[in-house]
């Protein structure tokens, strides 16, 4: 499997090919649009990320391969962003996701472009991905 910092390094290649900040949000909206859909019965309270102006919900379950994510938003920009996260951790150790640092965010210039309350939601978005790292690495002792 790839790791993290071969999926890290991939994003931040494609991101350097856009030329400007419109072109970066209409490609992190194309990968909203790409996202699998989430189970109804996963967009609950308890998935739901608190901090966010829109709503997300991100779930997580362990399998043989490592942790497997699912999330929406109802906000398509959000949804992309999401995407984005995901794209780095799916199928990675417990391990490996609570100790990540989603430095690409800053390379990119995500986190320098969006508005403060958008930052904030994604700043929780990365903060619950880490806790399930966390939670997973817990429960195999």
């Amino acid at each position: 499997m790839e790791s993290i910092a071969a999926r890290e390094a991939d994003i931040i290649e494609e991101f350097s090919f856009l030329e400007d900040w419109m072109e970066k949000y209409e490609h992190i909206i194309a990968l909203g649009k790409e996202l699998a859909p989430m189970s109804e019965s996963n967009k609950v309270d308890d998935n739901k990320i608190k901090g966010c102006q829109s709503q997300v919900w991100v779930h997580a379950r362990e399998t043989e391969e490592g942790i497997h994510f699912e999330a929406d938003s109802d906000a398509i920009i959000t949804r992309g962003m999401v995407a984005l996260l995901l794209r780095v951790v799916q199928g990675q150790s417990p391990k490996d996701i609570a100790q990540y640092d989603f430095g690409f965010l800053d390379q990119i210039g995500l986190t320098a472009h969006l508005s403060p309350s958008r930052a904030n939601g994604l700043l929780s978005m990365v903060k619950q991905i880490r806790l399930y790292g966390v939670a997973f690495q817990a429960k195999r002792g």
